[in-house]
């Protein structure tokens, strides 16, 4: 569980690709072909993530037809590749939506994604991110990247959520 953190705040959740939403490995065939591999249950809340009040956001420093690919079955919109500054982007994004960072998640699993974590709300990161980046972050998942980590993250939300809620009324 994240502790400390109330976790209704969250309306966007932004996501890093390579070693977060794949597990990093880039497969070359013979032809110059390249294959990357997404997790099926990240793709299965990810595609009903909207419907959770929460904006799916990408931001990669690569650039990919298979990433826009799996994008738009995911029906991700805000969708950013090959992006050096990350943190610019993100603050573009911000300010479009109307947010602000108390209402932004990320998660990520390298050190190009560090200046966004750092102000962030809520920051995480699969199990088998680098160690700068686990130093970082509110949440380790339990899941490596590419193997159910980002699901992972969205259904802590979710759960988060709900028992703000309950203790609201409980509260009451």
């Amino acid at each position: 569980m994240i502790k400390d953190k109330n976790l209704s705040k969250i309306k966007m959740l932004v996501m890093d690709v390579d070693g977060t939403l794949t597990d990093g490995k880039i497969y070359v065939g013979d032809s110059g072909e390249v294959f990357k591999a997404f997790n099926v249950k990240d793709g299965y809340r990810l595609i009903n993530i909207k419907k959770y009040n929460l904006i799916p956001v990408i931001i990669t420093g690569k650039k990919s037809e298979i990433l826009a690919k799996r994008a738009a079955e995911l029906k991700i919109e805000e969708v950013y590749q090959g992006i050096d500054d990350k943190l610019k982007v993100l603050d573009e994004i911000i300010k479009r939506y109307q947010l602000t960072y108390e209402n932004v998640a990320y998660i990520g699993d390298d050190v190009n994604d560090i200046d966004c974590m750092k102000v962030c709300y809520l920051k995480a990161c699969p199990a088998d991110a680098m160690n700068e980046v686990i130093d970082v972050v509110d949440y380790v998942c339990k899941s490596n990247g590419g193997n159910g980590a980002v699901r992972e993250l969205i259904d802590l939300i979710l759960i988060g959520r709900i028992n703000t809620i309950s203790n609201r009324n409980t509260q009451s």
